[in-house]
């Protein structure tokens, strides 16, 4: 179904607007082209897809059944449609993804990440894209961590939130007792006096528990974990993006686990 907007007091324009800020939890927003065809090559649903060209909004219709509707807007229609400050001419709505806990320890060997109070969804979405890169088999979220498909975190991942199996809004001590009951050696990332990250066993399924910006962890959940993991640094630096630390970590795990060099494109 193929609709003509061009004003921006489309009742569409509200639900947008509506699942971009978390009104709506079923829904995920897709800002551009690379997005919507990441969910269209995942399986996932899209519901609605909005375009300012044309051209762009046939090769769309080519790939989707006819339940989905296609809007052809105007540049206007498309800023209010899209939470982006430069939209790039194409934004969609799509089917949340929704995985339990099994799945997300259904591959073995596991390398599971724990997300706790990553309030940053940019931060979110870029540990997501390098675990994918890295080969973490999945992630868990826990409260007070950013919703790894809201619009921001999704951008952040370049589409990977929509492939990794992914679990959210979990108690963290819920899911450190089901890692631990399946046999997961827990992790906590620590800043100091942990065991040193080359020297940690990672070959074995491993659950790594990660903190929020600037608090970290807290102590009552490092003091529960199986070890510390600390990642050398030379004074005076301190601590690591936690971004940067969730990839320095996935990366080491592959390295132990299939001998192979890590490569990383900048």
């Amino acid at each position: 179904m193929r609709q003509r907007i061009s004003s921006r007091q489309h009742p569409i324009i509200r639900y947008f607007r509506n699942v971009a800020s978390g009104k709506i939890h079923n829904r995920v927003l897709l800002d551009g082209d690379h997005l919507i065809e990441e969910a269209l090559t995942s399986g996932v649903g899209i519901e609605v897809a909005a375009f300012t060209d044309q051209t762009a909004a046939d090769r769309f219709e080519g790939r989707v059944a006819g339940a989905t509707s296609t809007l052809i807007v105007t540049s206007a229609v498309l800023k209010a449609l899209s939470p982006v400050q430069s939209p790039s001419g194409s934004v969609a709505l799509a089917v949340r993804p929704e995985i339990d806990l099994e799945r997300v320890f259904a591959r073995t060997p596991q390398l599971i990440l724990c997300l706790h109070g990553i309030q940053d969804p940019g931060n979110v979405g870029a540990i997501v894209r390098a675990a994918e890169g890295g080969g973490a088999t999945g992630i868990l979220c826990s409260e007070g961590t950013a919703d790894p498909f809201g619009w921001k975190a999704l951008r952040g991942s370049m589409g990977s939130s929509l492939r990794v199996a992914l679990a959210v809004r979990h108690a963290l001590p819920e899911a450190i007792d089901v890692a631990r009951g399946k046999g997961l050696r827990i992790f906590a990332t620590s800043a100091h006096a942990g065991t040193p990250l080359h020297q940690c066993n990672l070959r074995v399924p491993a659950a790594i528990v990660l903190g929020g910006e600037g608090a970290g962890l807290p102590s009552s959940v490092i003091d529960a974990a199986d070890e510390r993991l600390t990642i050398p640094m030379q004074p005076p630096v301190e601590s690591l993006n936690v971004a940067i630390a969730a990839a320095l970590v996935i990366y080491e795990a592959a390295r132990q686990r299939h001998g192979v060099r890590a490569h990383v494109a900048l």
